[in-house]
């Protein structure tokens, strides 16, 4: 699994994070636990595969918000037992 970071500006309320989730659902296919921040300024998701961040940002800004960077790593579930 890799876990996806984006940093974005423009979301002010809980509508603004509906928003971003509902983007980020509809340009990545297989996007699963999709969560948004406007305290924090960013949104976050898993992915089985690489994404096409070109695709996203350009998604994002056609929603009014700016999408300022975007971060990828390998994400292990954290579990009771580990090994």
């Amino acid at each position: 699994m890799i876990k996806t970071t984006l940093m974005i500006d423009g979301m002010m309320c809980g509508m603004c994070e509906a928003h971003i989730n509902d983007v980020i659902r509809k340009t990545v296919p297989g996007a699963k636990k999709v969560s948004a921040s406007h305290a924090k300024g960013e949104a976050s998701f898993l992915t089985d595969g690489a994404i096409d961040e070109i695709r996203l940002k350009e998604a994002i800004a056609g929603t009014g918000y700016t999408c300022l960077s975007v971060s990828s790593e390998p994400y292990e579930k954290k579990g009771l037992f580990r090994r």
